[in-house]
């Protein structure tokens, strides 16, 4: 389900407002390179000197546009909390859990001082289970706090989407993804396989095992069990294969090993007839491996699950074990993030909206949605006007796909409700059991909900996250506060780059939709077909071939970007760019846009597009998400979409011979 998408907010300039002082380009000329042509490679030439002049810092796996945000949004943060802390507060209070959860997460020598004893307790757990049922027990009261095999939680249900449903998904890996263990033809895989396994045996030792090299020789060997079962990300993506409905006893016929009743008792999951299984085959084989593999090879498991965990909020050597694994072996950092940092990303993830609302109110003022909510519904008549003009879809869905359209909903900036923590309990100096209390206070907010009717005034992101999302089945878009500044919105700048920016990251929001898999939900958010068989498979075609395009993309040598994987991505970037475009001549009024720093109106278009995407990543990290991520690397982004835009051909001229040409026959338009 597509819950991570990026886009963005604000926009009186896309109306058209005139402004008496001189707009500038809203590009960023300096980190041009002169000498690559736009026809050539568009993503080089707005940011070629930024690429070459721009080192990414050693505590950062990647950089560009997004980072840089999101840095600006922890400093922000920081601030607010900072303040907080300065004062004390009542037992109980808001104030008072932002300020200890900070607070404790970043006290290292306090942690250096508590030693082991915060871990204790979850390996007391492990050391308990006599037998497998106990061992299913134990998972289901882990459940929301340490990683496991099987993940449990609701969702608006694929078929009656107005109701929460309990779903399983696929999980416990301590390698990012299943690749990882299974690709023997990739070395930056390989590499990091090693490394975790060197990771595994760490954590052993310093808990005190006398046969830590054995042990995580053991617990490796489950876990590539566990990852040959499970699913590729590319059938993931698939709603009408990860929407499986089993009745409880039917799993307790099918997978009796998992002890379906002592797993979501203590689980927290309320009383249910029937669960939805993402990945079926998956938990068969769990069910399987329950039974088949030693008690204490999993108890093993579970000590070393635990301990990754933890890793991060125990004394130094846990710490830099912790750091030698996940932040340099996978992502390729010099050097670990600095605490107060990862304490503002752990502070959001227990108590974000709490924080959130400080946020808005000091960096969100009430015009800045309003503006907002006229850009987003401009960018929906275009969308709807191009609906109307597709020479490759018939009326009748024509018509389904207008009905979709104006049921969208839209939130910008912040919920209408905050979220209520009263109940979740936060205390000072201790770090690990705040964490655990917040992911299962977060887990059974969620799981206690299945039967009950939906929230959709809930949502998924924090106002201070830098990003944005598209959920089928509420069909909304959604965009918080902190992604409302340059290079996406730019209040002094001209219509153009800001069209090329925010216009096309919010088209690419509407777009998911209509992508490969939003367009299989109506707009109810109902997974139901409401295409003519000839229309999906026209629609299907046309991703065939952007599927073909991004397949022939290369990023790292001998690792090409997955289209499959990148489809819908790739899809929303496309028919973002268009629908964009189409608003921003609508703008002009049939004027011509003025000439600014040299360039034409429809070139700053793009070049405003391509400045979004400048980033870069360290080659492990780039390695991981040519694995794991839906999205195509920033610079095949910008170029990808880009080349198959006829407006992009006219606007610099491209010719045969030049590197972004593609021939007007070939080019891919879908929306």
């Amino acid at each position: 389900m597509k819950i991570t998408r990026l886009a963005a907010l604000l926009g009186a300039l896309f109306c058209g407002t005139a402004f008496a002082a001189p707009l500038t380009s809203g590009l960023d000329t300096k980190g041009m390179d002169p000498a690559v042509r736009p026809q050539d490679d568009l993503f080089r030439a707005m940011n070629g000197k930024w690429v070459d002049n721009t080192p990414i810092p050693a505590d950062k796996s990647r950089y560009g546009a997004f980072i840089e945000l999101r840095d600006l949004s922890d400093e922000r943060v920081k601030s607010i909390v900072e303040d907080l802390v300065k004062e004390t507060h009542a037992k109980g209070t808001v104030e008072q859990k932002i300020g200890d959860y900070f607070k404790s997460y970043t006290d290292t020598d306090a942690i250096d001082r508590a030693g082991t004893a915060p871990v204790e307790p979850l390996l007391h757990e492990v050391a308990a289970v006599k037998d497998r049922k106990q061992l299913v027990a134990l998972m289901g009261r882990w459940e929301g706090v340490v990683s496991t095999p099987i993940t449990l939680g609701v969702q608006a249900d694929f078929k009656n989407p107005s109701v929460y449903s309990g779903t399983t998904w696929q999980d416990g890996l301590g390698l990012p993804d299943r690749d990882y263990y299974l690709k023997d033809d990739d070395a930056r895989l390989v590499k990091a396989r090693t490394a975790y396994q060197t990771y595994i045996e760490t954590l052993l030792k310093l808990s005190g095992s006398k046969n830590a090299a054995a042990e995580a020789k053991a617990v490796y060997a489950l876990e590539r069990q566990l990852a040959e079962a499970q699913w590729p990300k590319v059938e993931n993506r698939n709603p009408q294969k990860i929407y499986n409905p089993a009745t409880l006893k039917e799993l307790e016929k099918k997978a009796p090993q998992l002890q379906w009743k002592a797993f979501l008792d203590n689980a927290g999951f309320p009383k249910t007839d029937w669960i939805s299984l993402a990945q079926p085959s998956y938990v068969y084989a769990v069910a399987k491996l329950i039974d088949s593999v030693p008690l204490e090879t999993w108890k093993l498991y579970l000590k070393v699950r635990a301990l990754d965990d933890a890793a991060d909020m125990l004394p130094a050597e846990w710490r830099e074990a912790n750091f030698a694994y996940h932040g340099k072996a996978v992502q390729g950092l010099e050097k670990d993030r600095a605490r107060w940092q990862k304490g503002i990303d752990q502070l959001n993830a227990a108590l974000g909206e709490a924080v959130g609302q400080v946020y808005v109110a000091k960096y969100f003022p009430p015009a800045y949605k309003a503006r907002m909510e006229e850009l987003v519904a401009n960018l929906m008549k275009t969308y709807a006007k191009s609906i109307d003009g597709l020479a490759w879809m018939s009326p009748e869905t024509k018509a389904q796909a207008q009905v979709k359209l104006s049921k969208y909903m839209t939130k910008i900036g912040y919920p209408d409700k905050w979220r209520d923590y009263s109940k979740l309990d936060i205390r000072a100096g201790d770090p690990l059991g705040n964490a655990h209390r917040a992911t299962r206070f977060e887990h059974e907010r969620q799981v206690r909900r299945n039967g009950q009717k939906v929230d959709r005034a809930e949502w998924g992101m924090t106002p201070q996250t830098v990003n944005a999302y598209y959920n089928p089945s509420y069909n909304e878009v959604v965009f918080p506060a902190a992604i409302l500044q340059p290079p996406f919105f730019n209040m002094e700048a001209d219509d153009a780059a800001n069209y090329g920016g925010i216009g096309a990251v919010i088209g690419h929001e509407i777009s998911h939709g209509f992508d490969d898999e939003g367009s299989q939900f109506d707009g109810d958010g109902k997974l139901r077909n409401w295409w003519t068989a000839a229309d999906r498979k026209a629609f299907d075609a046309l991703g065939e071939k952007l599927v073909e395009q991004y397949n022939a993309y290369e990023p790292l040598p001998g690792k090409h970007i997955n289209g499959k994987l990148t489809l819908g991505e790739n899809i929303a970037d496309l028919s973002g760019l268009q629908i964009a475009y189409k608003a921003y001549e609508l703008s002009l009024g049939g004027q011509p846009a003025p000439v600014i720093d040299g360039l034409t109106g429809e070139q700053r278009f793009f070049l405003g597009w391509s400045q979004v995407w400048r980033g870069k990543s360290r080659e492990e990290r780039a390695a991981q998400l040519l694995t794991i991520d839906p999205h195509s690397p920033e610079a095949f982004r910008a170029n990808g979409a880009a080349v198959n835009h006829d407006g992009f051909q006219q606007a610099f001229g491209t010719k045969p011979g030049d590197k972004m040409y593609k021939p007007e026959d070939e080019r891919i338009r879908m929306w």
